[in-house]
């Protein structure tokens, strides 16, 4: 912590908190340039990015984490927005572009004084590859933003397509100006918290973000795509093993370095989105898995639980809704009980007791209630359910488990106490990437198939279940949305599959045909088994819990994987489109699209604001899409 006090003083001179765009202009040589350093601010730059729990909590929590349905919150998955978190978000992400920018500005000036360094030109690519991540997830949650700031004039806003061919020229050129043998800094108080200036290591960054932001734009753009990214992947300096991934240490408690997911009150339990996609993939068995004091719990796979109609929402396209599995299911992919824990299972060494000042974690019962008013106490101890969001209505109000932590599966305590490492990039995306392009038939370095393989296999070694990777890989068995994971099992599902459930009156076994969600949003619904079904849906897994921006990206450039809608029992007013006759239909109306900008720009900017809407194509809404996101 120590290391960076020095450059947070120094920042402290440079940037003021502002409430508009202008913050992203504040002078860089307000410091003394004589005793500025620009790995001072290049340091404050990434570690401001990390995002301290006021701004986590609301941006990569409540936002990101939200809109990817990576956890059971409706929030903006439903159609809501809070500016003051955005206004908060815009004065720090402007804060973090702002000392990215100083870092190039003061090496130069430096330089042009006589006082330059070996090692100065080198950093100022590191700056630039870094300002390019930086803008692109500006532009990924907002859409259009100046390219040409921090120039002491409030900036003019530029489109989405030039801000993202900007990026991928940043990223191109300082790539090529980089001299990877350069020794490091020697000044003791210089701090790269990613890759301690080793410069090929960040060469792969560039290159890697490089093969993202050209995806991104493939589309609406694609030969530009094609061209950037076969630049990029034939570059054979990528993110290849997880030596390479760009990853920052944690650090418990409050400050830049505490865990993004730290907040206690922040339950992230298991989504329904992710539930859907884990149950049956890969053919892996639960009594595989767990120790032998859990496997009377594990049920049959074609078993779906006790119909509760009456306490949970049917209004939805979720495959499992109006069911609730007394048990653990009978084959689910290995990453899951990694990642969540297991209600009441309080011995596993990632089950998380948060929030501490509540036992709601260790509170594995809850009540249902009847129509009648009549009420089951329900035991949750090894049992796996996630829940759609929306709104339930009256149902809900039965229901006496769905707002209890220790009843549905949570986010293991690995990813909330701020021991962890925040993973940016890592090499799992690289692959995923490079399977998605050489499926498009782009020249790369490796076949779709041996890049979609590889990337499980890296996640599968993060994860910690590399054991179960050959039978995974050649598994044809289908998840609840109809994907399975063999690349070469093209077969689509029937329309629907034979399951058993439980009366809960009588006991009873019933069959009962559930029908596999028709995805109308990618290919109008006719394919839930392709290939690209299959490598972002891998892509999503592998990228839980760190990359949720990403995640959320994949979705509204391609509609994968599959989103169900959210609950309609009583109407959603920010998700107009969604109602009771319709909610079996996707639509790219039903997922939110950007954040909105917020007040304080419009307020002090407004021909600023004016023209950034202008270049959006559309109102300022959560419901816009983006440039590169319009199917």
């Amino acid at each position: 912590m120590k290391k960076y006090i020095l450059s947070l003083i120094t920042l402290a001179v440079v940037c003021t908190s502002c409430n508009d765009f202008e913050d992203i202009n504040n002078d860089p040589f307000s410091v003394d340039i004589n005793k500025a350093e620009p790995e001072y601010f290049l340091n404050n730059s990434i570690l401001g990015a990390q995002q301290d729990p006021n701004i986590a909590e609301r941006v990569f929590v409540l936002y990101w984490k939200t809109a990817a349905r990576q956890h059971l919150t409706t929030g903006i998955a439903g159609g809501s927005y809070d500016d003051s978190w955005t206004s908060e978000y815009w004065k720090y992400i402007s804060e973090w572009l702002n000392n990215a920018n100083a870092t190039i500005e003061i090496a130069n000036e430096k330089k042009a004084l006589g006082q330059g360094k070996p090692y100065y030109d080198n950093l100022i690519q590191v700056a630039r590859i870094w300002r390019a991540y930086l803008m692109s997830e500006f532009s990924d949650n907002f859409g259009p933003q100046p390219i040409q700031a921090f120039k002491g004039t409030n900036p003019q806003f530029n489109s989405e397509k030039e801000v993202y061919y900007f990026i991928l020229d940043e990223l191109e050129d300082a790539v090529a100006k980089m001299d990877i043998n350069q020794g490091a800094p020697s000044n003791p108080n210089a701090r790269d918290m990613v890759y301690g200036f080793n410069w090929g290591k960040w060469v792969k960054y560039a290159n890697s973000m490089r093969m993202r932001i050209a995806m991104r734009i493939s589309a609406v753009d694609p030969a530009k795509a094609k061209s950037e990214f076969e630049a990029a992947a034939n570059s054979n300096m990528l993110i290849t093993t997880s030596d390479d991934n760009f990853t920052v240490k944690e650090d418990p408690g409050w400050n830049p370095l505490s865990g993004v997911m730290s907040r206690e009150w922040n339950s992230q339990i298991l989504s329904a989105t992710l539930n859907n996609m884990y149950i049956g993939l890969g053919g892996i068995s639960s009594t595989d898995q767990l120790p032998a004091a859990q496997h009377a719990a594990v049920k049959n796979s074609d078993y779906i639980g006790i119909k509760y109609d009456q306490q949970f929402t049917t209004m939805t396209n979720d495959p499992g809704a109006g069911f609730w599995l007394d048990g653990l299911p009978g084959k689910v992919d290995p990453r899951a009980y990694k990642t969540f824990y297991i209600p009441g299972d309080l011995t596993n060494p990632i089950y998380s007791l948060y929030p501490t000042y509540t036992n709601q974690a260790t509170t594995n019962y809850g009540f249902l209630t009847y129509a009648d008013n009549t009420k089951d106490s329900i035991n949750t101890v090894n049992t796996w359910n996630a829940y759609t969001i929306g709104n339930w209505g009256v149902k809900g109000q039965r229901n006496g488990l769905r707002n209890v932590v220790g009843c549905m599966p949570a986010l293991g305590r690995q990813y909330r106490e701020g021991k962890n490492s925040r993973i940016f990039f890592a090499s799992w995306e690289t692959y995923f990437l490079m399977a998605e392009a050489a499926l498009k038939g782009w020249s790369v370095p490796m076949s779709d198939e041996a890049a979609y393989n590889k990337g499980i296999q890296d996640s599968f070694v993060y994860n910690g279940v590399s054991q179960f990777y050959g039978q995974y890989i050649a598994s044809t068995d289908y998840n609840r949305d109809g994907t399975s994971v063999l690349y070469s099992h093209t077969t689509e599902p029937g329309a629907s599959h034979v399951m058993k459930y439980k009366d809960p009156v009588s006991g009873n076994l019933i069959s009962v045909d559930i029908k596999y969600p028709v995805n109308t949003i990618y290919k109008n619904g006719s394919v839930k088994n392709d290939k690209l079904t299959k490598i972002i849906t891998q892509k999503y897994i592998a990228n839980m819990p760190w990359l949720p921006l990403e995640s959320w990206n994949d979705h509204r450039r391609l509609g994968l994987p599959f989103f169900e809608n959210p609950a309609v029992e009583t109407p959603l007013v920010n998700l107009p489109n969604l109602n009771s006759g319709n909610y079996m239909t996707n639509s790219i109306q039903n997922f939110p699209q950007r954040l909105r900008y917020p007040s304080t720009f419009r307020n002090t900017d407004q021909a600023g604001y004016n023209k950034a809407v202008e270049l959006l194509g559309g109102t300022d809404a959560v419901l816009t899409p983006l440039w590169w996101a319009k199917h």
